[in-house]
């Protein structure tokens, strides 16, 4: 009941774009016998977000959908949550930098500048917070998505990413010197 009270969360009104939230349960472990009822159980999953201030709302969510199922049935739950890396989030500026020279390199059609925020974990989102940056993914054409044990790297792709990074780092210094 506590994994569907988790399912149930974010209500639909909170579900706008920027308010989106997955909690996903990955991990469910309760006994080592089938013909045992185990005296306990453990779960563990993931919560993503596109912004901290959701991501805070749903671990307090998370913890009290938890305890109150539990409460409910005469049980107790105790939860902990593992914060792992920040919101990956892009600042309008630097973004629009990326696109104009990613379309200068490759093309204005091969460009998308409409792709929807993404609630991947990324060690990245570090650098995002202590600097105004952006994320971008650079197309690697018909392949398995990343994370994939059929992914593979196109290296035919390797000139056009490091034109790519070239070609923003002489932007901006240029931009630095007017």
């Amino acid at each position: 009941m506590v994994i569907c009270g988790i399912a149930a969360w974010p209500p639909r009104p909170l579900t706008t774009t920027r308010n989106s939230s997955v909690e996903a349960v990955t991990i469910l472990k309760a006994g080592d016998a089938s013909n045992v009822i185990p005296n306990e159980a453990s779960f563990a999953g993931t919560i993503r977000t596109l912004n901290a201030e959701m991501r805070e709302l749903s671990k307090k969510r998370l913890k009290e959908i938890s305890e109150g199922v539990a409460a409910a049935l005469g049980a107790e739950a105790s939860v902990t949550i593992h914060t792992g890396y920040p919101v990956t989030q892009n600042h309008g500026e630097q973004t629009d930098v990326a696109v104009v020279v990613a379309a200068d390199v490759a093309g204005v059609q091969n460009v998308d500048s409409t792709v929807n925020p993404m609630m991947g974990g990324e060690d990245f989102s570090y650098m995002l917070n202590a600097r105004p940056g952006n994320f971008i993914f650079i197309g690697n054409g018909p392949t398995a998505a990343l994370h994939n044990a059929s992914y593979d790297f196109n290296d035919e792709i390797i000139p056009h990413g490091v034109s790519y990074w070239v070609r923003l780092a002489e932007q901006r210094l240029a931009s630095l010197a007017n």
